[in-house]
């Protein structure tokens, strides 16, 4: 996708404002209205799933070395660092944190699931439903030393639907703005300009702060105390203020450890990533011991490690000009540097290397200078490099220190029996603790660092190494900015698994515009699937040829059991007084109970998991002695079931609800569940394939083949039946579906084989979901003779005619003579295949014609037994249309 360019800018404008680049006159007299414009933005919902779709876009051109989004960001990192390669890692690190994949994994560890706005049912046997909200308007204090977190600090917001307004320091560059306004730009319903605005001006403007925090929900400060009490000082009552403050972190080692030289050359790695300016970053290594002499003698060890160390990194930097500046963070927990106390440069033995600014040569100078002088009293120990690019400072007093950073670390002794006692003071510092040790060592001393306020426990050498979804500081942001509401209702709501439903359809974006998928296109994927998105491997029923190959993630796969338990609930299952039977097939690595077993599980249902078996007896008799009142499974199995074991469930009269998937039943057969059984409710489970998943279900007023459309998962095309292109509207067509929620395969557009036509209205239920009428399949409708017929019509004749409520087959061959059809009826429904074969050619009329006038082919009508009737091993169904021409030919 070539993404449009976003609004220019001039070097006066230095703000951006809801899509337009302006100045500070402007901003001043937009300031007065902010809250006007909060309430009007938030009168428009913010879906998800339109966050997502413009982070990965975003995310895919800044992964294009020659994209243009890159060219026009480039500037921005330019003037903040030389190092080109540096400017080129930061927005591949950018384009990391935006890819859909990390943003969905953080939505699913911290807000449930990747469409947590919507209010739906945690526990299905209540009526209640829960939902994340924004919180409102969410102002956001970004550092000035870490260019990349106030954009992904707005990220965050736009995930939880806030509109947010973000400061930057006047000393930045406009990274944040521009990199906002390239991201409203890859969003075409214009909803994510509308929720942002991003200001660059100084901390001393009082009054633009006042401005911006006086309407606020949320304030989310990153910096010191000083920046945070500011902070506390403007939020209006009721406020809530998000801290994410500097931090320290820390290595512990045990003997085994400081004595292992692998551990020491990761240890100094960590000392020399970002030369210390990440919260995560170590500034202390705690050793566990009270011997002073083992404190100085480690000092001594690691010096060297750490001067090679540093060479490395200052050799590759030398390689690539830099004017200092740091990368993008991993994370935003790893972005905040510990404050740098100014003071005035002091010159002592080593030299302090240029680059450093006038405050941070301070601090350096003034730290070493007070070690080298406690020598004297046998309290530390200095060791530094004579060109000042690192010193161990060994200190034989436990209490933490902060460092002066850039690559200066202190050794301290901490006995582990006196780690809560040292530490716990200093627990609102405290962030990240490497801990080197054995297994049982890492475990143990894990757990007491944490008691003792640590906020992360990592591997030596991993210290700057984050996960997707990972807790700030101790919490999850979207949580912080977010509120979980809930709305209480009654009986009346069974069947409602989402109340937005009842408001608005789903919105859903444009379907693509490339090739059509076919089942083929889709077995290729599979060629080139990476491991990590193949976790669930199934394979279909096989019903229209050889069984097909579907692969999943396992979130895939939650994702769509969740959706398609939504669907059984408006289909008017209840999991607090229905007890399943699932009676789908299983096994041969066919999904149809392992699905069902999922959803009935997610529903937190009582579910009694038989599965279809060849003993019908035994399985009536189970659902006789476990009180079932619901089944769940194939048509074509459970007729056989009820047929074969009549006269028990006849009397047993406990079967209420019947929910089907795969198939259909019959008019009559449902008359018959209806009169002979008892069967109160009749209706599918679910509407599906085995590689898209579940695509619709039924509503309590759905009737025949009519299916709401799961537009969460899924994008619908309905196109003409010979060429690509939209049906008219009311007009049946193939089914197209674009899949949103598939991790591995790209499943756009793909035909699945169905007809169906568009159901056009809202539906009784209440649900702005759209529907449609499924049509049969493109293998209903078969060729013989010069003639296209539909199996459906073979079926309507069977009924209406000859009051048939069994099963019925066509089976196409080639004789001698010509080609000849025979249709197979059961012999429990079908008496007189004469009158049968009468009944056909008069009601199909081109069928009459062909065989009586024409002579184009034969035809005959066979009675059997419902077992002989050809069925796929996989799931069960019954093959409506057997085609023996190719084999026989």
């Amino acid at each position: 996708m070539t993404l449009a360019a976003p609004p220019a800018t001039t070097h006066r404008a230095l703000h951006y404002w809801q899509g337009e680049f302006i100045d500070d006159t402007e901003a001043t007299a937009r300031l007065a209205d902010l809250p006007a414009l909060v309430e009007q933005a938030l009168a428009e919902p913010l879906p998800t799933e339109t966050v997502l779709n413009a982070c990965d876009t975003l995310s895919a051109a800044l992964r294009d070395p020659a994209s243009a989004v890159r060219e026009r960001l480039h500037p921005q990192l330019a003037d903040a660092t030389g190092d080109t390669t540096e400017v080129g890692e930061t927005l591949t690190e950018l384009a990391a944190a935006l890819a859909r994949p990390a943003l969905e994994r953080k939505l699913r560890r911290e807000l449930g699931g990747t469409g947590p706005e919507r209010l739906t049912r945690p526990d299905a046997r209540e009526t209640v439903f829960e939902a994340w909200a924004p919180a409102g308007l969410l102002v956001h204090i970004a550092p000035g030393n870490a260019a990349a977190v106030a954009p992904l600090s707005v990220v965050e917001g736009l995930l939880t639907g806030n509109v947010n307004v973000l400061k930057t320091s006047s000393g930045d560059t406009l990274l944040a703005q521009h990199l906002l306004a390239e991201l409203a730009a890859a969003d075409p319903t214009g909803a994510l300009a509308r929720r942002v605005v991003a200001l660059r001006f100084p901390s001393g403007r009082r009054e633009w702060l006042r401005l911006m925090c006086a309407p606020a929900d949320v304030i989310a400060v990153w910096g010191g105390e000083d920046a945070v009490a500011g902070a506390a000082e403007l939020a209006p009552a009721g406020c809530r203020l998000v801290e994410w403050g500097h931090k320290i972190s820390f290595a512990y080692l045990t003997r085994v450890a400081w004595q292992d030289p692998a551990t020491l050359e990761a240890l100094a790695a960590d000392v020399c990533r970002l030369d210390q300016q990440a919260c995560s970053s170590p500034q202390v290594v705690y050793l566990d011991t009270e011997d002073s002499e083992e404190v100085f003698a480690f000092a001594e060890s690691f010096a060297p490690v750490l001067a090679k160390a540093t060479a490395a990194v200052l050799d590759t930097a030398a390689a690539s000009p830099s004017t200092g500046a740091a990368a993008a963070p991993q994370s935003l927990d790893a972005a905040v540097p510990p404050p740098v106390d100014a003071a005035v440069p002091l010159v002592v033995g080593a030299a302090i290397p240029p680059s450093l600014d006038a405050a941070e040569q301070a601090e350096i100078t003034t730290t070493e200078l007070l070690a080298r002088l406690e020598q004297h009293l046998g309290l530390t120990k200095v060791i530094a490099a004579d060109d000042g690019t690192w010193r161990v400072l060994a200190d034989t007093r436990p209490a933490l220190t902060a460092s002066p950073l850039h690559r200066s670390i202190w050794v301290k002794p901490l006995p582990a029996r006196d780690i809560t006692a040292t530490l716990r003071p200093m627990r609102r510092y405290l962030q990240t603790a490497a801990v080197g040790g054995s297994r049982a060592d890492i475990a143990r001393l894990s757990r007491t660092l944490l008691t003792a306020g640590v906020l992360r426990v990592t591997p030596v050498g991993g210290m700057l190494d984050s996960y997707d979804g990972e807790p700030h500081d101790g919490v999850y942001a979207l949580q912080r900015y977010s509120r979980r509401v809930s709305v209480q209702t009654d009986d009346t709501f069974q069947a409602t698994a989402c109340l937005d439903d009842l408001v608005a359809a789903t919105p859903t974006p444009a379907p693509p515009t490339g090739d059509l998928l076919d089942k083929a296109g889709v077995q290729a994927q599979l060629a080139t699937l990476a491991p990590e998105h193949a976790h669930l491997h199934f394979r279909s029923g096989g019903t229209t040829g050889t069984p097909a190959l579907s692969v999943f993630t396992n979130h895939d796969y939650d994702t769509q059991m969740r959706a398609a338990a939504h669907g059984l609930l408006a289909a008017g299952f209840d999991p607090a007084r229905d007890r399943a039977a699932n009676l789908f097939y299983c096994g041969g690595m066919y999904g149809g109970f392992i699905s069902f077993f999922s959803i009935l599980e997610r529903l937190n249902a009582t579910q009694i998991p038989l599965a279809a078996g060849t003993d019908h007896a035994a399985v009536a008799e189970a659902l006789i002695t476990h009180h079932a009142d619901t089944i769940l499974g194939m048509p074509s199995y459970l007729w056989q079931l009820f047929n074969s074991q009549a006269e028990k469930l006849r009397a047993y009269g406990g079967i209420r609800k019947v929910f089907y998937g795969g198939e259909h039943f019959t008019a009559e057969q449902r008359r018959t569940l209806n009169d002979t059984f008892g069967v109160e409710v009749i209706r599918s489970a679910s509407y599906g394939s085995t590689d898209l998943g579940p695509l619709g279900y039924q509503c309590t007023h759905a009737h025949g083949a009519v299916h709401h459309v799961l537009t969460e998962l899924h994008t619908l095309e309905i196109l003409d039946p010979q060429e690509d292109r939209p049906v008219r509207a009311g007009e049946a067509g193939r089914l197209v579906f674009t899949s949103r929620t598939r991790s591995g395969q790209r499943l756009e557009r793909y035909q699945i084989g169905d007809l169906g036509r568009v159901v056009e209205g809202i539906c009784p239920c209440g649900s702005h979901a759209p529907r449609i009428e499924l049509l049969g399949r493109h293998g209903d409708v078969l060729r013989i003779g010069t003639y296209f017929y539909n199996y459906r019509r073979f079926v309507e004749t069977a009924q209406e005619q000859l009051g048939y409520r069994g099963e019925l087959q066509l089976v196409l061959s080639t004789e001698t003579t010509g080609e000849h059809l025979t249709v197979r009826l059961e012999g429990e429904y079908a008496t007189d295949p004469q009158r049968a074969r009468t009944a056909f050619l008069t009601a199909i009329p081109e069928l009459g014609t062909a065989v009586t006038e024409e002579k184009l082919l034969t035809c005959t009508v066979e009675v059997v037994d419902g077992t002989a009737l050809e069925r796929t091993a996989g799931s069960g169904k019954l093959r409506t249309v057997v085609d023996l021409r190719t084999a026989s030919a």
